[in-house]
């Protein structure tokens, strides 16, 4: 049986955990042969057992240029062409204004900014005519939270970077939309947050809950086929329960 993304070549950067992980998975169900990129071995390696159906882990920092060229080359000599580009790779970590640090602040936007616009920019000969991006944004972008400030701000640039790269990819029919997701319970909210703050997070969803990377991975499939959403560009789709729209 064929999927929505059978002979597809898709690539997901952060791919081995959280969204990035769910994210590939569907692709991969859905026929696509999957590309992951994750900074450790061991964790990319594992990620290519779970997903499967020929997965292909490819080391490499996605902050790190000289990485996302090797990355990029590998893709190229294994497969040729891009047609989902799912920029996932992203940092959050706490910062309070007042105490906020340089290296708070570059890392945020090393990984978030610099990284995703190099990440992009770099996939652009491969990327094929048609070919769906997508980059992870946040509620961040639109909604103030408290110690966040830093992180809301890369990712009202990644918001920003979406409507202008629609604009000068046209002639390629390329098209980049923004999931957004909302409180989603990955590893790196884990390592962040207890689980009592969990609780609190979910109590102030509409929907009573959070999310799961399976959510969001539903979503960037829906942005990744061309059978869903071949008419849906330069969009941020939130993905959140309800909670940013209050």
């Amino acid at each position: 049986m064929s999927g929505k993304l059978t002979g597809k070549i898709a690539v997901v950067t952060g791919g081995s955990a959280g969204i990035g992980l769910a994210a590939a998975k569907r692709f991969a169900q859905e026929g696509a042969r999957v590309f992951i990129t994750g900074r450790d071995r061991t964790k990319l390696d594992r990620a290519v057992t779970e997903i499967g159906r020929g997965a292909i882990g490819v080391q490499g920092d996605a902050s790190n240029l000289a990485d996302v060229d090797g990355i990029y080359a590998t893709i190229k000599e294994s497969a040729g062409h891009i047609d989902v580009l799912f920029v996932n790779a992203g940092f959050y970590e706490f910062g309070k204004l007042g105490g906020i640090t340089e290296e708070h602040f570059d890392k945020t936007f090393d990984i978030n900014v610099r990284g995703l616009l190099f990440a992009v920019q770099k996939a652009l000969p491969l990327l094929s005519q048609g070919a769906s991006v997508i980059l992870t944004g946040s509620i961040a972008s639109i909604k103030g939270l408290e110690a966040l400030s830093v992180y809301a701000a890369s990712k009202a640039a990644v918001r920003s970077f979406a409507r202008s790269w629609m604009m000068e990819l046209k002639a390629r029919g390329i098209r980049i939309n923004v999931l957004s997701p909302g409180y989603t319970d990955t590893p790196g909210l884990s390592g962040l947050v207890d689980d009592a703050q969990k609780a609190g997070a979910a109590s102030s969803v509409p929907l009573g809950r959070l999310g799961t990377p399976d959510d969001m991975a539903k979503v960037a499939m829906f942005l990744a086929s061309d059978d869903s959403s071949s008419y849906v560009n330069g969009v941020e789709l939130f993905a959140d329960g309800g909670v940013a729209q209050y």
